[in-house]
């Protein structure tokens, strides 16, 4: 069942978004050659200690980490490891904040040193779908608009849309009603009403949509090999528009 949260809610989450965008914000004066994104996951899970919060997803499902860390061809779900980055690497760091109970999630994906002008533009095109999504989480339309926003932009600039993984409600738990996804028709989905909450974080690749799950259960690799990247905002349906509540700039 979809919940709708209370402006207390709301509130609650935005607080936590805001813990959560204050994080990226260090993540992204770390994020270069030599450093390590097990360093990141370490550097994210005391942060965020620090400030009286936890990392939701550590113990998920077993899963060990504060974060995720997503390079290159990993579309999401990567473990965070010891082994060095790589000038020209695109990283995805994604993680869940849990504050007082309450939840936000974002993943935002980071230029390594000098990328190349094919990553910069997937970077670019990724981060500006995410945004044409969230424009359209407006009370009375439905899942399906946000969806085809994202598709018909990504295709129009020649890239495509991961269908294995997308978006979901959230609140007190991590995965909550409704799906969201970033492809499909305008028809889809249930209608967005004021107090839904739900994460918007479209996977575009380079090359075919088309996925495959590592033996370890958990990372994600374009059957390809192509580049993916991810960005990702918790937003708050209001009747005065979408609220980002994991936004950076605020």
């Amino acid at each position: 069942m979809i919940t709708r949260k209370t402006q207390e809610e709301i509130n609650k989450m935005h607080k936590a978004g805001k813990l959560l965008a204050s994080c990226h914000k260090e993540i992204s004066k770390r994020i270069e050659p030599g450093t390590t994104t097990l360093e990141i996951d370490q550097f994210v899970e005391a942060y965020l200690k620090k400030h009286g919060a936890t990392p939701e997803q550590k113990g998920y499902q077993g899963y060990q980490f504060a974060t995720c860390a997503s390079i290159n061809d990993v579309v999401c779900h990567g473990f965070p490891s010891p082994t060095p980055l790589r000038e020209g690497d695109i990283v995805t760091i994604d993680f869940v904040v849990n504050l007082d109970g309450w939840l936000a999630d974002s993943a935002w994906s980071y230029a390594v040193g000098k990328v190349s002008e094919n990553g910069l533009r997937l970077m670019k095109t990724t981060k500006e779908a995410l945004y044409k999504g969230i424009e359209h989480a407006k009370v009375g339309n439905r899942i399906g608009h946000i969806a085809n926003a994202i598709e018909v932009f990504a295709k129009a600039k020649r890239y495509s849309v991961v269908r294995d993984f997308i978006g979901h409600g959230i609140g007190s738990m991590m995965h909550e009603p409704p799906l969201v996804p970033h492809f499909g028709p305008i028809e889809q989905g249930p209608v967005l009403e004021e107090g839904m909450i739900i994460t918007i974080e479209p996977m575009l690749n380079c090359g075919s949509f088309h996925t495959y799950v590592e033996e370890d259960g958990w990372t994600a690799r374009t059957v390809d090999g192509e580049l993916s990247a991810q960005y990702e905002h918790t937003v708050a349906i209001t009747n005065n528009g979408p609220i980002i509540l994991t936004d950076q700039d605020s």
